[in-house]
């Protein structure tokens, strides 16, 4: 079931509905139906998956807590490890790890060949894998105590706001909420439909635009020239953006309709002024992740330098392979991996060059080209990530760059109007961003008047009915 999709909006309502109607006691239960018929509307078949990941680590965890012995402890956590971590495996990975070893094979002359298997990727498994074996890391550690309430766990591992596409709970945030009352709250229930509206209009009206020009692009590279290379490219700077940033939006309001506080997913990430105030602005959830449970267990910056730079590389190489089964998303991790390091080694340097050249006597000159320097690096790794094969991506670079091919044919857009409309559009977004960056612009809401409340909100409504694309696209993250 997708967000923006007429199911959704039936669906959701009824859920609100009887959730604040029927006794606190059996909340879980119905949130736990709901969650599990949510995803299964997409196959229900791939809902073992997820009870099987749910069962693995409820016992698992209990296990934890209840020996003392270190071994069988350690046994514990890396049975929930190898299961969760095999499925995700073998559902995601297996195939791309198949046909490069079969390429392999093939260059050294030895034809005895690894099958591949067609099947659907499960929607959503890498979030709700993340998130369930954060839980069994967290009770290792000792940092949360298990829970002994299998619904109440089922209900965390399979909440439908967040399920497919985050934001990656942690348990000991999520967890304990799922143990509180909320009652039905005017004020919280008005901020989370406004907060789902905005994430509405980000996707239908923006991201799902720009998205026919994008996929018509970037789907036939060797038809078009380098602006419309160039472009397709900026466009898909914001369609993800749009894209992802309104699913986290629709999750975060409509989790807290029913009372639930989701962690914010996104700052801004496209002011910011380096790579890494970039991945604190960007997918917030994931990044912090990542640093919890990847970077900080391989030592962090607590370590020689080289072992430093290596700790982020790797932690950003693997980051990009947890998008996804593709040699693009591994050269957009590794590029980032390489921004940071660099960013860190050339560090020194660059402040005593400023330093010489006076530049700290202009600040604002200093932010705005460090604004437009990590955007661009951003823009550039962004062309791996969309890209379908590095041939394609090394194609759209070469046309970027080769001004001879500079035309536009503005016949790809249905109506000529729509690619201005894009523009338009992402000119607006950015302003309201600088607005809420500077002057906190929902504050200033809470106490306007509810004439101007009601006229924005109304508006939002109007363009998403009137301007908005109604073909029920899939969220982008859905496939990772």
């Amino acid at each position: 079931m997708l967000f923006n999709s007429l199911n959704f909006i039936v669906f959701f309502p009824i859920v609100v509905a009887v959730y604040f109607a029927i006794k606190p006691k059996f909340r879980w239960v119905l949130l736990l139906i709901a969650s599990y018929y949510f995803y299964m509307c997409w196959n229900y078949m791939y809902i073992v998956l997820i009870i099987f990941s749910t069962v693995i680590d409820y016992f698992a965890a209990i296990g934890i807590a209840h020996y003392k012995s270190r071994k069988i402890k350690k046994a514990l956590l890396f049975s929930s490890l190898g299961s969760n971590l095999g499925l995700l495996f073998f559902f995601k990975y297996y195939n791309f790890f198949s046909s490069n070893v079969n390429s392999i094979m093939d260059g050294l002359n030895l034809f005895h060949h690894l099958p591949t298997y067609s099947f659907l990727l499960p929607v959503g498994i890498s979030f709700y894998t993340f998130q369930t074996l954060s839980y069994t890391i967290d009770v290792y550690m000792g940092k949360k105590e298990p829970e002994r309430h299998f619904g109440i766990f089922a209900l965390y591992v399979s909440f439908f706001p967040q399920l497919v596409a985050g934001p990656i709970e942690r348990s000991t945030r999520l967890l304990p909420q799922f143990h509180k009352v909320f009652d039905f709250n005017y004020e919280r229930i008005k901020n989370g439909v406004a907060l789902m509206v905005w994430g509405m209009f980000k996707k239908v009206v923006i991201a799902d635009r720009l998205a026919e020009y994008v996929n018509e692009v970037y789907n036939n590279p060797h038809a078009y020239g380098g602006l419309h290379d160039l472009v397709a490219t900026f466009f898909f700077t914001s369609q993800i953006y749009c894209d992802f940033s309104g699913y986290s939006d629709i999750a975060i309001g409509s989790a807290l309709v029913l009372g639930y506080e989701l962690m914010t997913n996104f700052r801004r990430p496209y002011l910011s002024r380096s790579i890494r105030e970039f991945w604190q602005r960007w997918h917030i959830s994931l990044s912090t992740w990542f640093r919890d449970y990847l970077y900080i267990p391989l030592g962090g910056n607590r370590v020689v330098k080289w072992r430093w730079y290596y700790n982020l590389f790797i932690t950003f190489l693997i980051s990009g392979l947890w998008h996804g089964a593709n040699w693009t998303f591994v050269i957009w991790g590794a590029l980032h991996g390489i921004y940071l390091v660099v960013a860190i080694v050339a560090g020194d340097k660059r402040e005593k060059l400023a330093g010489k050249i006076g530049l700290p006597k202009f600040p604002r000159l200093v932010n705005a080209g460090n604004l437009l320097w990590t955007f661009g690096l951003v823009f550039f790794a962004w062309i791996f990530f969309r890209s379908n094969t590095l041939g394609d991506a090394m194609l759209i670079i070469g046309n970027i760059f080769d001004f001879s091919t500079y035309s536009l044919d503005l016949q790809l857009f249905h109506f000529r109007a729509d690619f201005y409309l894009s523009f338009i559009l992402i000119g607006a977004l950015m302003l309201v961003e600088i607005a809420q960056e500077k002057y906190n612009l929902l504050e200033k809401l809470k106490v306007t008047s509810r004439f101007a409340k009601w006229g924005i909100f109304l508006f939002l409504l109007f363009s998403i009915f009137v301007l908005g694309k109604w073909d029920e696209t899939d969220f982008l993250y859905f496939q990772f």
